[in-house]
């Protein structure tokens, strides 16, 4: 059983989001909990009743002031994760995923509040290794993967010069109930959506491109260790140390489904990454975490 945060006022950014809905979810009965949402992306119908919703801009300077007020611990989830998007409008997503960070942790340093942030796998490029190390470079291939490398920079920069209590989650890719469709983290809805009705299942490449799927309610549990962890300004991996290729994922969802869909391939997309597969070793070790959830039961719960 996760140890969860009790009798805290917490501030979950974009929690009106796909993964920040979970969390608002498993905080709030035992919590006092607001929402940051400028509702973008996320949905008011993901929003818990018990929850207090600041809508409003995170790069808005009195609007994150109003929403950290007397904060206890912050999530922050809010941010640009389109990797699409990032390449369209670099100079707004570097606003939200590093000006606004940045702002952020300075309000925490004032409140001494804990901060568990976002992070992303985008932030390794090709890896060189297989399953891939914290210890991994750097080699973002978009601006998204550039501005959450500096993100994690930050987070532990604020550690090891003022004391503040960070952690950063290197998410890989999550799935899950309220998830939308898009980039490789949405293709479970996207595979899903064409099985269910009976389209073509429609692969980029070759499908032999492989990557870590880890359910959202996994991805809960490694924030919840995050919160009361001792290992802060470090970073983690949060996967689970298995991969499938794109083929494999496709074919497990049709047969889940029971659908008749062919599998068809279309080009390759420019710049894909061949290879993804977290070594959460370390996350292991130092917060406690394991997934639970497999890919096939994961598949199934959505079907």
């Amino acid at each position: 059983m996760v140890q969860t945060p009790a009798a805290q006022t917490i501030l979950v950014t974009g929690g009106a989001g796909f993964v920040g809905s979970h969390l608002v979810d498993a905080l709030v009965d035992e919590n006092d909990v607001r929402i940051l949402d400028n509702f973008t992306t996320g949905k008011r119908e993901n929003v818990n009743e018990n929850a207090t919703v600041i809508e409003g801009d995170i790069c808005d300077s009195e609007t994150l002031e109003r929403a950290t007020a007397d904060v206890d611990l912050i999530f922050h989830e809010a941010g640009v994760v389109s990797v699409q998007q990032s390449v369209e409008e670099p100079m707004r997503a570097n606003d939200v995923n590093i000006d606004a960070t940045l702002a952020l942790l300075e309000r925490a340093r004032d409140l001494d509040a804990r901060v568990v942030l976002a992070s992303s796998c985008a932030i390794y490029g090709q890896p060189t290794d297989i399953p891939i190390s914290e210890d991994e470079s750097f080699a973002p291939s978009s601006p998204y993967g550039l501005q959450k490398s500096a993100l994690d920079h930050y987070a532990r920069i604020y550690e090891e010069l003022y004391g503040l209590e960070t952690v950063a989650l290197r998410y890989f890719n999550i799935y899950g109930p309220r998830q939308s469709s898009g980039d490789y983290s949405g293709v479970i809805s996207i595979f899903k959506r064409q099985a269910t009705n009976g389209e073509p299942i429609t692969v980029d490449g070759d499908g032999q491109q492989t990557r870590d799927f880890v359910h959202v309610d996994d991805v809960v549990r490694a924030n919840l260790l995050a919160a009361t962890t001792e290992h802060v300004g470090e970073a983690y991996n949060i996967g689970t140390g298995e991969s499938v290729t794109i083929d494999e994922l496709a074919e497990t969802i049709r047969d889940v489904s029971g659908s008749s869909s062919q599998i068809v391939h279309t080009d390759p997309r420019p710049g894909d990454i061949a290879e993804s597969e977290a070594d959460i070793s370390k996350a292991m070790e130092k917060l406690g975490y394991e997934p639970t959830i497999s890919l096939k039961e994961g598949i199934s719960s959505l079907l």
